[in-house]
């Protein structure tokens, strides 16, 4: 199989992941626990620790590096790293500009949503930064199971919101 092919499969993979996981949410979770605004702050705790661990590795391979310590840009690991935790806050962004809202328009089934994706995010993120430096087709199963999850639970709400089922 080419590269290409490869590529696709492990994308096809990610997808798989992502419509797994919002239709366990959809059908499984149920949080009645919790009312909404403190789901949404929960939500993305597991990502934080994520992006916390990222951001503390990028420190410390800093420190191994006199000119990193000076500034300069990074370099081999930690500039993998580094570029690990960009994709990972431009992913968080997009989720806390998209899961809130989708939380609201998804009704009793949004808390629960929000919840798993912040748990199945968080476990993708790490698939996508041991793939980052293992093998490239795990990275973009990470990436894959991390982003379509978001974009999926986003073409809910606005069917939801579009067909006034909201």
């Amino acid at each position: 199989m080419d590269m290409r092919a490869r590529t696709m499969a492990a994308s096809g993979l990610g997808f798989l992941w992502a419509v797994v996981l919002v239709w366990v949410a959809a059908r499984v979770v149920e949080l009645p626990v919790f009312t909404l605004m403190p789901t949404i702050m929960t939500a993305f705790f597991a990502p934080g620790l994520v992006m916390a661990a990222m951001v503390m590795r990028v420190a410390t391979r800093r420190l191994g590096d006199e000119s990193a310590m000076r500034g300069a840009p990074l370099h081999g690991k930690a500039a993998v790293d580094q570029r690990v935790l960009q994709n990972t806050l431009e992913q968080v962004v997009l989720a806390l500009c998209i899961w809130p809202a989708a939380a609201v328009l998804l009704g009793e089934q949004g808390p629960g949503m929000i919840m798993t994706l912040g748990a199945g995010f968080a476990v993708a993120r790490v698939v996508f930064w041991v793939g980052y430096h293992l093998s490239p087709m795990l990275r973009v199963v990470g990436f894959a199971a991390s982003f379509w999850p978001t974009v999926l639970v986003a073409l809910w709400a606005l069917w939801r919101l579009a067909t006034g089922m909201a």
